[in-house]
């Protein structure tokens, strides 16, 4: 590898390409091929001698230089050398200033800005760590951490709120593995160590289910619906129709709506599945949609906060005005999947494309690219005339 004589610079610290960049008197910059740079010092222990007799050299890790800069990597090289001609181990006597796991894992969370599918979710990334993380070890130093910290951490939540366990240990593993990586702590990582030696309950993931209508109720349920004029009837209108999910529905711009094309097409960004997913509009769902554009909003569904989307409760509590208690917003999709199985009687993968599931595996999708439209908008316009239609039994539902 190739060695830089003489003083490093700040910018050259920041800019050096890989290799072993010397700055004098032991001191080295390592920068690895994936650009993560440490400092190391090369010091000879007083007495210590290698197998043939010649004085030992020994390499000492001072850190990540995102975190040690180049003033303070001179003063740790500086202490190490002069313990060094004492006699004295550096590794076991150096008095280093390490950083504590809350420092570490927001300088992570700031790292990896760059690759969060959005920010919603680099949020959420922190705040896991925030919530159940940092109160209890937050202030500590990164190196002392180990399975009882990290089980302080896990066990008062893994079997009450296990999915928030689950994302609370991988973000642990990810911080304690780049510390490692700076050369701040040793060792193999507790989580892993705790995942393979099975110290937590086996915890059984129950499945969710949102309570929905029979699709036998839904035409007069929507007749019903039909007749209000709040901003949550027209969503809730569209969300039966259409088998969207609520925030895709409720976060709805105009922008995304092809009105010659008669296409509704949701951004990747929106999708739980992270792809763009196109949406056939009938003439009822225009309907519902086309009178909104005088209230010159960039949402469809406005809420009562001028220029922002309806809440995502708006349309929860309208059925509940509406006396049905037993039935989620989330539920109208199942609704939809049961009828296009039992009445509509079409294939699976017309039936999960038109609710945005990804269907068989990455191999068989990488071959299968088309998201059958035209099958599926013959299908949306048969469930729009069944759930706009007058018939089926009737069911009375309070007025709110």
């Amino acid at each position: 590898m190739a060695v830089l004589t003489g003083k490093l610079t700040k910018k050259l610290v920041e800019n050096l390409g890989p290799g072993r960049h010397g700055d004098g008197n032991g001191l080295y910059l390592v920068v690895d091929p994936s650009g993560a740079r440490r400092w190391i010092v090369r010091v000879v222990v007083k007495g210590q001698k290698n197998k043939k007799g010649a004085p030992l050299r020994t390499d000492f890790g001072l850190g990540g230089a995102d975190i040690i800069t180049l003033p303070q990597a001179r003063d740790r090289a500086l202490e190490y050398r002069r313990m060094a001609k004492q006699g004295l181990n550096p590794r076991f006597n150096a008095q280093r200033e390490i950083p504590t796991f809350e420092e570490i894992a927001q300088q992570v969370h700031i790292d990896r800005m760059p690759t969060w599918k959005n920010a919603k979710h680099g949020q959420q990334w922190i705040n896991t760590l925030r919530d159940y993380a940092f109160p209890k070890i937050g202030r500590m130093p990164v190196d002392s951490i180990g399975q009882p910290e990290v089980l302080m951490c896990l066990s008062p939540i893994w079997t009450e709120k296990h999915e928030t366990a689950r994302r609370l240990a991988q973000r642990l593993k990810i911080v304690l593995d780049v510390a490692r990586s700076k050369g701040l702590r040793s060792g193999e990582n507790p989580v892993t160590a705790i995942k393979d030696a099975g110290v937590l309950p086996k915890v059984v993931k129950k499945p969710k289910h949102h309570n929905a209508m029979r699709w036998q109720d839904i035409p007069a349920f929507y007749a019903d619906l039909s007749g209000r004029n709040a901003m949550a009837a027209k969503a809730l209108m569209f969300t039966c129709l259409t088998g969207s999910r609520t925030g895709e529905v409720l976060g709805t711009r105009w922008t995304e709506l092809d009105f010659e094309a008669r296409l509704w097409i949701c951004p990747a960004a929106r999708m739980k599945t992270g792809d763009d997913h196109r949406v056939p509009l009938t003439d009822e769902m225009l309907a519902i949609i086309e009178p909104l554009k005088a209230m010159e909003s960039e949402f469809v569904f406005e809420g009562q906060k001028r220029r922002k989307p309806l809440s995502n409760m708006a349309m929860l509590m309208l059925l509940r005005r509406m006396g049905v208690e037993d039935v989620t917003v989330h539920g109208f999709r199942s609704t939809f999947r049961d009828w296009a199985s039992e009445v509509a009687n079409v294939s699976r993968e017309v039936a999960e494309m038109s609710l945005a599931h990804k269907v068989g595996s990455d191999v068989e999708r990488a071959y299968a690219r088309s998201d059958l439209l035209e099958k599926r908008r013959v299908l949306m316009e048969r469930w729009t005339r069944f759930v706009s239609a007058s018939e089926g039994k009737v069911i009375q539902f309070e007025t709110g």
